[in-house]
């Protein structure tokens, strides 16, 4: 089930009629059953049922452990078994991680080897489903372990409890990475029904969302395709793939959070903002604050701290980076392509750190840095040329094909759609740093401007000429 598609705009409003029909506790009998966190728990296992089949064993597995890991750590006073028992939780994530993520292209990687050196062992072609959502629930789960483990929060006891935590259907299949100290206490709370302002504001960002992936992306979608494709396009076409890429990417991506963020605002639940227009970032090291936040900070505090940060040296901090940056692109797929994407941020975050290169963050960069803008846009579209290439011979194509002058050029159509696109994405970003989100004109009559929302996301979604395309971040 995607949040592009009719089964969500079904799915949602039934499940905000039932959640909010019911107490938060219901007294069956001589107990009480936390009737709303039940519900919402069930209606999160059907919403990755929908889309995942049986991986939500795989799902019910890992959350049955880090229960008990957590539960564990808070008992276990002493540091050596409580690092055993963390590793416990570490070895069934990220095993499970690894073997669905990761098997295939180790094999395939070393059955190349052997063939280099004249060796035929027979290694069998490995293909394994990748479970929706892994690479984010796993992450979660990770950081609550760690967390408890640390002592930074106390374990959760309730099992209803967590398990709606680590499988809340807003956030479940793309992020954001959610904290326990955030998620948590929120979901356990009794909280009010939303009021119509936040109603209005939740269907907004739903509807910006939506703008965002099926206007935005999913039109930019075959330009990127045309100049990813595999054959000499020549310098236009090549280009306006990149382009179209860059922005199809967080259109897609970004969409996909606001829809998040929406609504889990309609639960009365707060998700944290997980982009801040990272196409006007005027340095790498800033674009990483503003894209994709809750991996980037995850990455900082569970791997680039825990490997001594900045405090150990020039060249170890340097160390650091790389090896945070490679695992960042390693987590985003088996791949050379994706290793190297993750190499170059690398790169480019040690080249700024070395020129000790400061650049006062605001939201909206002004005339004056427009040229670091550019730049910075241009090395971040470098990047994506691995991420979105299949093979590093694709990648290196796409390249060459970027100095082939002579070669074919884009159709006026697709310019077109291309730049006004291009300038949608950027409108939308201004607008939402000027008015912010809700738009105080729209919430001065809630209950008139919730219902012409929520007509136009039917009709986006009803409407929009084809089948629902999946999200982008689905395949991570």
């Amino acid at each position: 089930m995607t949040f592009n598609s009719l089964q969500y705009a079904l799915f949602l409003p039934v499940t905000l009629a039932l959640y909010w029909s019911l107490p938060h506790r219901l007294r069956v009998g001589r107990r009480e059953v936390p009737a709303r966190q039940l519900l919402l728990l069930i209606a999160s296992y059907l919403f990755y049922l929908a889309g995942a089949g049986w991986f939500l064993a795989m799902l019910l597995f890992t959350t049955v452990v880090d229960y008990n890991v957590g539960r564990a750590l808070e008992r276990v006073e002493r540091d050596r078994p409580r690092r055993w028992v963390l590793g416990v939780s570490l070895a069934v994530n990220l095993g499970a991680l690894g073997f669905f993520k990761y098997s295939g292209f180790f094999v395939d990687q070393m059955a190349t080897l052997l063939d280099r050196v004249n060796l035929n062992p027979g290694l069998p072609i490995l293909r394994v489903a990748l479970p929706i959502g892994i690479s984010f629930y796993t992450f979660q789960s990770i950081a609550y372990v760690v967390d408890v483990y640390r002592r930074d929060i106390p374990a959760c006891h309730d099992a209803i409890d967590f398990a709606t935590f680590v499988a809340f259907f807003p956030q479940l299949v793309a992020g954001p990475i959610s904290r326990a100290k955030s998620l948590l206490p929120q979901l356990q709370a009794d909280r009010p029904k939303p009021n119509g302002r936040q109603v209005t504001s939740g269907l907004l960002l739903i509807l910006v969302g939506l703008v965002k992936k099926v206007v935005i992306a999913d039109s930019l979608a075959p330009i990127a395709i045309l100049g990813f494709d595999g054959r000499n396009q020549g310098t236009t076409v090549a280009l306006a793939g990149i382009v179209a890429f860059a922005f199809q990417i967080y259109a897609d991506f970004s969409g996909y959070t606001d829809i998040a963020r929406g609504s889990a605002r309609l639960l009365n639940v707060q998700l944290i903002h997980n982009f801040r227009q990272p196409y006007f970032s005027r340095s790498v090291t800033e674009f990483w604050r503003r894209w994709h936040i809750s991996l980037s900070n995850w990455l900082r505090d569970y791997l680039y701290v825990p490997l001594g940060g900045n405090r150990r040296g020039t060249w170890r901090t340097y160390r650091n980076l790389m090896l945070t940056m490679l695992l960042g692109g390693l987590w985003h797929g088996a791949g050379w392509p994706f290793i190297i994407w993750g190499g170059l941020h690398g790169l480019y975050l040690s080249i700024e750190r070395a020129r000790h290169r400061q650049v006062a963050e605001s939201e909206l960069p002004g005339a004056k840095q427009l040229p670091a803008v550019l730049a910075t846009f241009a090395l971040v579209s470098l990047a994506w040329v691995f991420f979105r290439s299949a093979t590093l011979a694709d990648a290196l194509g796409v390249l060459a094909s970027v100095f082939d002058v002579g070669g074919a050029v884009l159709s006026p159509s697709d310019a077109t759609i291309l730049v006004s696109m291009v300038i949608a994405a950027i409108v939308i970003d201004v607008l939402t740093v000027r008015l912010t989100y809700p738009v105080d004109l729209l919430l001065r009559r809630p209950a008139w401007s919730g219902l012409a929302i929520g007509m136009s996301v039917t009709l986006i979604v009803l409407f929009s000429g084809r089948t629902p395309i999946p999200f982008i971040y689905f395949q991570f």
